[in-house]
């Protein structure tokens, strides 16, 4: 079994922030591939699916970014799934807008909600970073990253959305490169 974790922060006031494109990003995948509807179950939202011809289990953590790390671990805990078998979709400031790459284990960047995960469960994990661009200044971050896409955005992620759905397959299938390259849409 796959697990595809979206990160981002619960509630309605966070839905458009930047910072949840992880959650928008596997809300895609499950939505178009037809997974079961979401059900409350390891501190998180989970739906389930089949992709490729293998049992996927999608998860949005509902702890907030910074405590996503328990709910990701009892999720695999429970299914027994190997952190080879998690791949992570989060929001990535160091790439430009629309642009994905995807790798194993690594360094977290500073990114809270990732380092919660590699605290308790380790760092070798997949990650799909999705390009969210720099706001140019470091105290410009947080409002950046908490704040809604930019109306310019809306071309590059619905694009980016529609086809981190369409080509799951590459990733579900380990070939993460051309999933990379079949879903960046620069801006």
């Amino acid at each position: 079994m796959l697990l595809l974790v979206g990160l981002g922060n619960p509630g309605p006031e966070y839905q458009y922030h930047r910072h949840n494109v992880g959650f928008m990003a596997v809300e895609a995948i499950a939505e178009t591939h037809g997974f079961t509807p979401p059900k409350s179950k390891f501190k998180g939202a989970v739906r389930e699916g089949l992709i490729a011809g293998q049992k996927v289990l999608m998860l949005r953590p509902l702890t907030y970014m910074n405590r996503s790390g328990p709910s990701v671990q009892a999720a695999a805990s429970f299914y027994k799934i190997p952190l080879e078998q998690i791949v992570v979709f989060h929001d990535e400031l160091d790439l430009e807008p629309g642009i994905v790459r995807v790798k194993a284990g690594g360094g977290n960047a500073g990114h809270n909600g990732l380092k919660s995960i590699s605290q308790t469960i380790g760092n070798d994990y997949r990650r799909v970073r999705i390009g969210i661009g720099h706001p140019g200044e470091k105290h410009l971050v947080t409002p950046y990253v908490l704040g809604n896409f930019a109306r310019e955005d809306l071309s590059w992620l619905e694009a980016f959305l529609h086809s981190a759905a369409r080509d799951i397959d590459h990733l579900v299938k380990g070939d993460d490169i051309a999933y990379q390259q079949a879903v960046s849409q620069p801006n």
